[in-house]
Order: C-alpha cells, then structure tokens, then sequence
C-alpha cells in the first residue's frame, strides 16, 4: 500500500529534504516531516505556500507531477492589481511565456480567502491595490503562475496552492501534515 502525506508548505520552506544551495541551511521537509522513504510528487518555490503531495510510489509520484497526465493544480493567487476581463480571458486562453505557450488555465476573480497569517507579510501598498484570484493549471512548469500573471501585467505577490486532483489543504495549518489512504 503506497504511503500518501498531504503537507501544507509553508512560505521560505524548500520542496526537498535537503538544501545544498548554501552554506546557511535554509528550511527544508526534514524540519517539518519525518517520514522515511517520502518524497515530493512536484514542487513549490521556496515562496510559494500550500499544498505539497508526497508518496513513497514512484508511478503515482510521476502521475501527480508529470505534465502529460494533466492533474489539474488549483491556486489561490493573490496579485498586484485589479486584473480586468481581458486578462482573465487571456489566462483562460493560454498566455506565451519565453518557453511557450501554456495550456488554457481556468480562473476567476475570488474575495480575499480566509488565509492564515504569512510571515513575513505580503508587501502592503496603499496606492496599489491588490486582488485575489482562484487559478487552475494543468502543467507545472518552472514558476508557472508567477509568470503567466506577469505576462498578463498583473505581478504575483502571494501564491498558495489550495489542491491537486482531489486532494486539499482543507484545514491543515502551515507546517501540518496528514496522511491518507
């Protein structure tokens, strides 16, 4: 029976166990899940928050991860800006970034969600707004959704990943885990 864990990332936390980028260690999963024989189906940057699915089953490691299975990998997006129908039409479409096109994404304008505090806070700006959006992929490439909300003039400035497939944060707190079977 493979092993399934649901973890909620949080912000400044790497999607590996290890960090051998610097000689300052940085937070990794080893501080928060001590689980032999796991590892992360996908990743989420370091600044990215949410929803990190992780087996000891390498084909369903793969079926999460791969682009070619297309699980969809719902966000929610918080960015500088009040995007306008135009940008969600295009973020819907599919939007060119310098590795090519992305496949069509599903998104909406959503209010502010109920989120827990991140430390350290989103930069506030009083005279740029900021709007929240609910954002479905199919892919994963390198910084995906930080790319195609900048392609479309609206920057990322918070990005927590609420599901994959099936599965959801629901109410894990930033650092908690579950597993499920």
């Amino acid at each position: 029976m493979a092993r399934l864990i649901l973890f909620n990332k949080p912000y400044g936390v790497l999607s590996q166990f290890t960090d051998r980028g610097t000689e300052d260690a940085r937070a990794t999963l080893s501080d928060h899940i001590d689980v032999p024989g796991v590892y992360p189906a996908g990743r989420l940057d370091r600044d990215s928050e949410g929803l990190l699915v992780l087996t000891d089953d390498g084909a369903l490691q793969a079926r999460i991860s791969s682009p070619r299975h297309k699980m969809p990998k719902t966000y929610l997006v918080q960015v500088e800006g009040e995007p306008d129908a135009g940008a969600l039409e295009a973020l819907c479409r599919g939007v060119m970034l310098n590795d090519g096109p992305t496949r069509p994404a599903t998104v909406c304008r959503i209010d502010p969600p109920p989120l827990w505090d991140r430390d350290p806070p989103v930069r506030y700006r009083k005279s740029v707004p900021d709007s929240w959006l609910e954002l479905t992929i199919t892919e994963g490439r390198n910084r995906q959704v930080r790319r195609m909300t900048a392609a479309v003039g609206f920057p990322t400035l918070r990005l927590v990943r609420w599901r994959i497939g099936g599965w959801e944060i629901g109410e894990l707190a930033p650092g908690a885990w579950r597993e499920v079977g």
